[in-house]
């Protein structure tokens, strides 16, 4: 029989705010600050402490939402979730359950089938636990420390309808949401730190039901590849049990990156397990109208708005309008270009400069976009010289590679190294000869029919000439040589 995935997920997005949630207490980087330096009465737990709640993170949860077409509700309700964990230290989480920040919206992603909308259930705020170290002592016995850098930090829970069907679904919802999350300054989408986390709800039905099947969630997969890695691990191990008569288990799973399989945590709990009920040490959260509209006239553009317009504008590919909107420093990067060029160069150009050769060298050299060392104007100039003929392409690229790895700009590196393009007619001439010459038995070859070592030949040329060859008038005249000695 076959079966349909019917996919949700949860994403925990850390707020960029100084500090946390209920307390003044600053929010540090958990990766590199010293262990329990960030941590006051209020995010330790003690008793009589009373928390107070942080404006900032209010506002950009408001940001997000809004950028997710949400209801925002005008009250909405902190409540305790109760549970216990090491890293947990009053034994309640202060989160929002059944009066949530906002509700309602829609996520719109683009796939191969085109463009889809993943609903979204609800957003609300609520913070973040501590952190659990895991180590051994030389004996071979295993402990764990408690951090508590992280509790208390503000964290937007994002919950989506189970809308998806597919992995390719799954990773573009992701990636679209991690974008709009840094578009609107809510999070720096630094998953390597642990500042989004992913949880997925995955479940099968028979293809054609509208019942959805036994869910299982596997918690905190904090990378793309582990998210997809961990369901497609899930769709097969739910599909093996089904064909072969077995019940799907409803349990909580963590992700074995090591063993690349899925683990048993716990059985899934229901909300009454967590026994929620209102926080009395916090009032109703009242959110004035006039505050919604200034938050909402303040968004920047999204990202999936600047891509078509970029598409709209400029004449740009799906994929290369993608690439230049996704990141807001890439984006302001292409139309500054764009305002130095002016009618002299294609914007489409420019475009492929950028996600061609710039992001490349990024690739290679594990820089980030924003310590480019190569202004927008260096890069126009660059590009006007090679339209003008003074350098050729290949040369250009060479150049654009020193450009960004020294911060010179291009006129520099073209004198300093000889780098002017050579379209002298006679000197080309007379290099084409001495390569014919040189070689031969290639040139029989190419008589004889094997075109391809036409384009060898010119590579030899353009050697010769360390690149420099106008390579129009290097084709024209190796073309009009071999021509002439056919008959030789």
């Amino acid at each position: 029989m076959p079966y349909e995935t019917v996919i949700g997920l949860e994403v925990h997005a850390e707020l960029q705010t100084r500090s946390k949630m209920f307390c003044a207490c600053p929010v540090v980087d958990s990766t590199r600050a010293e262990p329990n330096t960030a941590v006051c009465p209020v995010c330790a737990g003690m008793p009589g402490t009373l928390p107070v709640v942080n404006r900032k993170a209010v506002e950009l949860a408001l940001r997000v939402a809004l950028a997710l077409e949400c209801e925002i509700a005008p009250l909405s309700l902190f409540a305790r979730k109760n549970y216990f964990y090491p890293d947990l230290p009053k034994g309640y989480q202060i989160s929002q359950y059944e009066y949530p920040l906002a509700q309602r919206g829609v996520l719109r992603i683009e796939t191969a089938r085109g463009e889809k909308t993943v609903r979204i259930r609800r957003v609300h705020l609520e913070e973040d636990t501590g952190k659990l170290i895991h180590m051994q002592d030389p004996d071979g016995q295993s402990f764990s420390l408690v951090d508590l850098n992280r509790a208390g930090v503000p964290l937007l829970e994002i919950v989506s309808e189970p809308d998806m069907h597919s992995l390719e679904e799954v990773r573009a919802y992701a990636t679209t949401l991690r974008a709009i999350l840094r578009r609107v300054g809510a999070n720096s989408g630094d998953m390597e730190k642990g500042v989004i986390r992913f949880e997925a709800n995955v479940s099968l039905r028979p293809s054609g039901s509208q019942t959805l099947g036994t869910r299982v969630e596997i918690k905190n997969l904090n990378s793309f590849r582990a998210m997809e890695r961990a369901i497609a691990y899930e769709i097969e191990r739910q599909t093996d049990l089904l064909q072969n008569g077995q019940a799907v288990q409803q349990e909580t799973l963590g992700w074995d990156e090591a063993a690349q399989v899925t683990v048993s945590q716990r059985s899934k709990e229901e909300a009454h397990d967590y026994r929620y009920f209102p926080e009395p040490d916090l009032p109703p959260l009242v959110i004035e109208p006039e505050w919604i509209e200034q938050v909402r006239a303040n968004l920047p553009e999204l990202p999936q708005a600047m891509k078509k317009r970029f598409i709209h504008n400029y004449g740009l590919s799906a994929g290369e309008a993608v690439l230049l909107s996704e990141e807001e420093a890439v984006a302001r990067y292409f139309e500054a270009c764009l305002e130095q060029a002016g009618d002299s160069i294609a914007p489409r150009t420019i475009a492929l400069w950028i996600t061609g050769e710039i992001f490349g060298w990024l690739n290679q050299s594990g820089e980030k976009f924003e310590n480019l060392r190569v202004p927008p104007a260096g890069l126009v100039d660059l590009l006007r010289l090679t339209a003008k003929g003074i350098i050729n392409l290949n040369t250009a690229k060479l150049v654009l590679n020193e450009m960004l790895a020294s911060g010179k700009p291009a006129h520099a590196i073209i004198e300093e190294r000889g780098l002017i393009q050579l379209d002298d007619a006679g000197q080309i001439a007379d290099i084409v000869a001495k390569v014919l010459a040189e070689f031969p038995r290639e040139v029989a070859s190419y008589h004889q029919g094997k075109t391809t070592v036409f384009n060898w030949l010119l590579g030899q040329v353009m050697r010769q000439t360390a690149g420099r060859a106008s390579p129009a008038v290097a084709r024209a005249e190796l073309e009009r040589q071999l021509a002439g000695s056919k008959g030789n």
